[in-house]
């Protein structure tokens, strides 16, 4: 069997254990950037399926590791050098440690760890890790000011538990409902079916929530989903890999046929940056073992990537 090449291996691609290659800061006292990058494996599995996702932040570093020589050449998404001031503004933290039966702890340690991120100025860009994970490191928020979420997922996350457990990928955002700091929720990319119940969907636009379905972004384009984004406003993205086509990121436990595109994604991640700020972005639900020839993981990656660009370019 041939050998598998990549294009890195023209430019004298080397192993690097940090996203792009970027500077490490295990250290939290010493965080500088604007942008921290955090590895979160696990958080509140479900017994049923257990950390299954908790090789993702390795892999998603991994998939993109081949092009640290050319962090500092033009790219075309962000119309510029990923990181203008060559790799200053933008570090690696590492990856937590979890626990596989301490959820409780699990979600404690994130918390606290966004929470030092954000007191040190700098934006969190979270690699999960289960669908779980946004929970804590919503909360981590509270005290900070008002926030709108925009989820990306094929499914909207408002169980009130799943076999008991309250806090698990199910009840993303009915937790985050219940934060007093959370003014606004839109979620995009729906379809299919998934684990909400019609009561759910009630609950969920009696609060106020504003669904996008998968179907109308591809019939009407994103801008509608960026109109209902308040001028000015402080955004946390949370997206679900399983938001985004099969065909893009196959590496999902939930494939839903009929999702959002590399560019639809990125448009509604760039037109926040536009319109107000990137407060924080998770990425979530990708499952390597799943994954074809690292697809997914390159196509999660390049939108890493592009939330990183953004964020050090973002007005202080």
């Amino acid at each position: 069997m041939l050998e598998k090449r990549n294009i890195g291996m023209m430019f004298g691609a080397q192993t690097v254990e940090t996203f792009l290659g970027i500077a490490s800061c295990p250290d939290l006292d010493g965080l500088d950037a604007k942008a921290a990058i955090l590895g979160v494996p696990c958080a509140t599995p479900y017994a049923s399926v257990g950390p299954y996702c908790s090789e993702a932040p390795d892999a998603i570093r991994a998939s993109i590791g081949h092009y640290a020589p050319n962090v500092g050449h033009f790219d075309f998404d962000l119309g510029g050098p990923l990181l203008p001031d060559g790799t200053t503004g933008a570090v690696d933290c590492g990856n937590l440690g979890f626990d596989e039966d301490d959820h409780e702890a699990n979600r404690n340690r994130i918390r606290a760890t966004v929470a030092k991120i954000l007191d040190k100025g700098a934006v969190p860009i979270v690699l999960g890790g289960d669908d779980s994970i946004p929970i804590p490191m919503i909360q981590a928020f509270e005290g900070r000011g008002r926030f709108t979420i925009l989820q990306i997922d094929a499914h909207i996350d408002w169980r009130e538990e799943v076999g008991g457990e309250h806090w698990g990928l199910s009840s993303t955002m009915r937790r985050a409902s219940e934060m007093p700091h959370i003014e606004n929720i839109i979620q995009v990319g729906q379809r299919g079916l998934g684990s909400a119940r019609p009561a759910d969907v009630r609950d969920a636009e009696a609060w106020g929530v504003k669904f996008v379905t998968a179907r109308d972004v591809h019939k009407f384009g994103v801008d509608p989903v960026l109109d209902l984004i308040p001028q000015g406003a402080n955004v946390i993205v949370a997206l679900d890999c399983d938001g985004l086509d099969p065909s893009v990121i196959p590496g999902v436990i939930g494939r839903a046929p009929g999702g959002l595109t590399y560019w639809q994604t990125l448009d509604l991640i760039h037109g926040v940056a536009d319109k107000g700020n990137i407060s924080a972005f998770d990425i979530v639900e990708f499952v390597p073992d799943m994954d074809i020839d690292q697809i997914g993981a390159l196509t999660a990656a390049r939108i890493v990537a592009n939330v990183m660009g953004l964020v050090v370019r973002a007005d202080s």
